[in-house]
C-alpha cells in the first residue's frame, strides 16, 4: 500500500511542537497532515479533498477547536472528529459535542497507545460513515433520477426546468466546496414535482416566464406543500422534504433554518430558482444579480456575492460547446438549449433538458420532420471546462 492509498488524518493545534509530536506515532499507518490554526486546517482540507479523521486541539487563537470542528462538520461531514484538550471542562465538552459532533475526547498529553487506538477506531468510523452514505446517495439519488426521467415524459416542461436548476445548483454547491451535498441534489430534481398538480397552462407560464394572475399565484405557491406531502413517508428523504417545503418560507424562516445541509441546500436552491425565473423573463445575469442582492435578507448577502462569483462576468455559450445538429443525431449528456415544439406549438422538448436514455427512447416516437429539425445543444464532451453561465446562456 503506498501512502497516498493510506487514510489521511489531519492533526491540527497551534503548538507546533504538539502536532508533530503526533506525526511518528501515526505516519507509518497513516498519511498524516499538520496544521497550526483552525483556518489552516480548513486550507489543508481542502486542498487534499477531505480526511477520515480530523484531531484537533480546544483551545487556539482566533478559531478554537469546536467551531473548527463545526466547519469540518459542515464542508466535509465524512470525517470523524476528535477534540484533543488539555481543560476537558463542562462548557468545552457542550460546545464540541453539540456543536461539532465529535466522536471522541483525548487528554493532553495523549499517550501513543490511546492516540493509535482513538485514530484507528476514527477510521473505521468513517469507513461506516462514508459506505453508508455512497450507498444512501446512489440508491436515492438513483431512484429520484429514475422517477424524474419519467416524469419528464408526462410533463417535460416541468421537468426540463429541474434538469436546469439542478444542475446548476450542484455546480454552484462545489464551488462552495461542498463536493458531496446528495440532500441538495434530490432535492434540486424533485423542486418541480410539486408542479405535477398544476394545470398545464400555468406550468408553461411558470416556465417562460409569463406575469401570473392572483389564482395562479396562490396555486403556484402552494407546489412546494405539495411535494412534501408526496416525500414525507418516503424514509431518509425527510432533510429532502424539508429543503422544498422552505421554499415557500418567509425570508426570516429561511435564514432561521441554520448552517447544516437544510438551511444551506434551501438558501442555494431557493437563490438558484429565483436565479432561474428571472432569466426566464429575460433578464441577464448582471441585472439578476442585482435583484437578487436586494433580497440578501432572504439568501444572505454573502450567498449572493459568492453567486455573483460563480457565475463570472461571461454570459453567452462557450465556443466549441454548443452547436446545431438534427434532433434524431442527439446523444445522452447533452442540453437541448432551445425549445423545441410541435407544428401546433405544444412543447415537447424545454430548452436546458439534459439528454437521457429515457429522453432518447421517447424521441423514438417523435416524427420524422421533427427528428430533422436543426436544433442547438450543449456538448459538454467537447471540452473539459464547464462554464456555469453556459446552462442558462439562452434566453
Amino acid at each position: 500500500m503506498t501512502i497516498k492509498d493510506l487514510p489521511r488524518v489531519l492533526c491540527v493545534d497551534d503548538e507546533e511542537r504538539v502536532v508533530q509530536g503526533l506525526v511518528p506515532h501515526l505516519h507509518k499507518e497513516y498519511e498524516v497532515h499538520t496544521a497550526l490554526s483552525g483556518t489552516e486546517g480548513l486550507q489543508v482540507l481542502r486542498q487534499m479533498g477531505g480526511a477520515a479523521v480530523v484531531v484537533s486541539d480546544m483551545r487556539m487563537p482566533g478559531m478554537d477547536g469546536a467551531t473548527f470542528l463545526y466547519q469540518v462538520m459542515q464542508f466535509f461531514p465524512g470525517a470523524t472528529r476528535m477534540l484533543l484538550t488539555g481543560e476537558p471542562g463542562r462548557d468545552a465538552a457542550i460546545a464540541a459535542v453539540n456543536q461539532a459532533q465529535i466522536f471522541r475526547f483525548l487528554a493532553k498529553p495523549c499517550p501513543a497507545a490511546e492516540l493509535k487506538a482513538a485514530v484507528e477506531a476514527g477510521v473505521l468510523q468513517h469507513h461506516t460513515v462514508t459506505t453508508e452514505r455512497t450507498v444512501l446517495k446512489e440508491t436515492l439519488v438513483g431512484c429520484i433520477k429514475t422517477l424524474v426521467d419519467v416524469l419528464a415524459i408526462a410533463n417535460p416542461v416541468a421537468f426540463g426546468r429541474s434538469s436546469r436548476i439542478k444542475r446548476l445548483a450542484m455546480d454552484f454547491a462545489r464551488h462552495l466546496g461542498r463536493e458531496d451535498f446528495w440532500q441538495l441534489e434530490a432535492a434540486a430534481m424533485l423542486s418541480q414535482i410539486g408542479f405535477l398538480s398544476l394545470p398545464a397552462d400555468l406550468v408553461e407560464k411558470l416556465y417562460t416566464g409569463e406575469p401570473l394572475t392572483a389564482e395562479e399565484r396562490i396555486l403556484a405557491g402552494g407546489a412546494p406543500e405539495v411535494a412534501r406531502r408526496l416525500l414525507e413517508n418516503i424514509p431518509r428523504l425527510e432533510a429532502v422534504a424539508e429543503i422544498l417545503t422552505s421554499l415557500s418560507a418567509s425570508d426570516m424562516e429561511l435564514r432561521q433554518l441554520g448552517d447544516g445541509p437544510v438551511g444551506v441546500g434551501s438558501r442555494i436552491l431557493a437563490l438558484v430558482i429565483d436565479y432561474y425565473g428571472l432569466h426566464s423573463q429575460g433578464q441577464r445575469a448582471a441585472a439578476a444579480i442585482k435583484r437578487l442582492r436586494s433580497r440578501g435578507v432572504r439568501y444572505g448577502a454573502e450567498l449572493v456575492e459568492r453567486f455573483a462569483e460563480y457565475l463570472g462576468p461571461q454570459e453567452e455559450p462557450q465556443r466549441g460547446r454548443t452547436r446545431k445538429i438534427a434532433l434524431r443525431t442527439a446523444r445522452a449528456g447533452m442540453i437541448i438549449q432551445q425549445d423545441v415544439r410541435t407544428q401546433l406549438g405544444t412543447l415537447l422538448v424545454p430548452s436546458g433538458l439534459e439528454v437521457t436514455e429515457v429522453f432518447l427512447e421517447r424521441m423514438r416516437h417523435f416524427g420524422p420532420e421533427l427528428l430533422s429539425e436543426l436544433v442547438a445543444v450543449d456538448d459538454p464532451s467537447a471540452t473539459s471546462e464547464a462554464l456555469p453561465q453556459l446552462v442558462l446562456a439562452t434566453a
